[in-house]
C-alpha cells in the first residue's frame, strides 16, 4: 500500500488557472482581475463560499451573512470585507444568483469567482483563498448551516492564540458538542461510518480537533497562504489534509463550538463519499510519510 500510495502520488502539481479564472465580473459586467494571496492585504476579513449548484440554498446563506456584515461595518466604519463566491462549475443558476448580490452591495463587497470545470470543494476554496485579499480569511459553506453571526467565537478562538508564531493561527468551528443529538437522528449505518471516519482521522492524521470537517474555520492570511500552497486534496478530505499541514508547520489551532443546523440538499453521499474521504485519509498519511509529499510551497499562475 505504501509503494502505491507513493508511485501514485502526484508531486505539487502547478496550481493552474484557466483564463476566464483569471479576473472577476464586476457589477457593470467589466472584467476585474483577481488579486493575490501574494500581495499584502487590502481588506480585514474575506468570506470564501464554495458553491456546486447551490442555487436554492445559497440566497439563505447571502442574506444572514452580508446582513451581518454590513451592520457590523455600520457599528465599526474602520471594518472592511469581501465575500467570495466561488461557482465550482455548477451546472445550475449559481453564478446567476451570487451576481444579484454583487450587483446589489458592489464588487468590492460581494464577487463571484466562476471555474470552468469542477475541481472540487478543496479546489474551489484554495482557488478563493489565493484570490483573496483579507488579512483574515474565514471559510464558510454555502448551505448557510453554520449561524454566520458565530464568526465572532472563532474570531475569539483566534486571538486567544496569540502571540501568533510568524502571523500564523487557524480557529475552527466545531460541532463535536451536538454529536449526542445529531447520533439520534441518524440511521445506525451512518453513525458507524461517521465514528470510523473520525477514528481514521484521529489515528492517521488529525488528533487534536474533535471535528475536521465543519466548513466554518478562520485562518489569518499568512497561515492560509502556508497551508494552501501545500495542498493536495482536492475533494471532501482537503480539511484534514489542511490541519495536517497546519500542525506539521506548528501553526496554533483553536477548536471553538458553533451552532450548527444540517440542512437538506447535501452534496455528500453517505457511503461512496466517506469511502472515498477513509482512502484520502489513509494516502495522506503514507504520501507524507514515504516524503512523496513534502511542505513545499508553490504559486498560482
Amino acid at each position: 500500500i505504501c509503494m502505491i500510495a507513493y508511485v501514485t502520488a502526484i508531486k505539487m502539481p502547478t496550481l493552474h488557472r484557466h483564463e476566464e479564472e483569471k479576473f472577476f465580473i464586476d457589477a457593470e459586467g467589466r472584467k476585474e482581475p483577481v488579486p493575490s494571496i501574494h500581495d499584502p492585504s487590502t481588506k480585514e476579513l474575506s468570506v470564501v463560499v464554495p458553491s456546486y449548484n447551490e442555487e436554492d440554498r445559497l440566497p439563505r446563506m447571502m442574506d444572514e451573512a452580508l446582513n451581518y456584515l454590513e451592520k457590523r461595518q455600520k457599528r465599526d466604519p474602520s471594518f472592511t470585507y469581501e465575500v467570495i463566491v466561488v461557482d465550482d462549475g455548477s451546472k445550475d443558476q449559481t453564478t446567476k444568483v451570487a451576481m444579484k448580490y454583487c450587483k446589489k452591495y458592489g464588487s468590492d463587497k460581494v464577487r463571484v469567482l466562476s471555474l470552468v470545470k469542477n475541481r472540487g470543494k478543496g479546489g474551489a476554496v484554495r482557488m478563493g483563498v489565493f484570490s483573496s485579499r483579507g488579512g483574515k480569511i474565514l471559510m464558510a459553506d454555502a448551505d448557510g448551516a453554520t449561524k454566520f453571526a458565530d464568526i465572532e467565537k472563532v474570531e475569539e478562538g483566534l486571538k486567544n492564540l496569540q502571540p501568533w508564531p510568524n502571523q500564523m493561527a487557524i480557529s475552527c468551528g466545531s460541532r463535536a458538542h451536538l454529536e449526542k443529538d445529531s447520533i439520534a437522528k441518524r440511521s445506525y449505518f451512518r453513525t458507524l461510518l461517521m465514528y470510523g471516519f473520525h477514528f481514521l482521522v484521529w489515528f492517521l492524521c488529525v488528533k487534536e480537533i474533535r471535528d475536521t470537517q465543519c466548513g466554518f474555520k478562520l485562518l489569518t492570511r499568512e497561515a492560509a497562504l502556508r497551508t494552501f500552497s501545500a495542498l493536495h486534496i482536492e475533494r471532501w478530505a482537503f480539511d484534514v489534509e489542511l490541519l495536517y499541514i497546519a500542525q506539521r508547520l506548528g501553526i496554533p489551532i483553536a477548536e471553538v463550538a458553533v451552532n450548527w443546523t444540517e440542512i437538506e440538499g447535501s452534496k455528500l453521499v453517505p457511503f461512496w463519499s466517506w469511502l472515498q474521504m477513509g482512502r484520502d485519509l489513509l494516502f495522506i498519511r503514507l504520501r507524507y510519510m514515504t516524503g512523496a509529499w513534502q511542505l513545499e510551497t508553490r504559486k498560482c499562475n
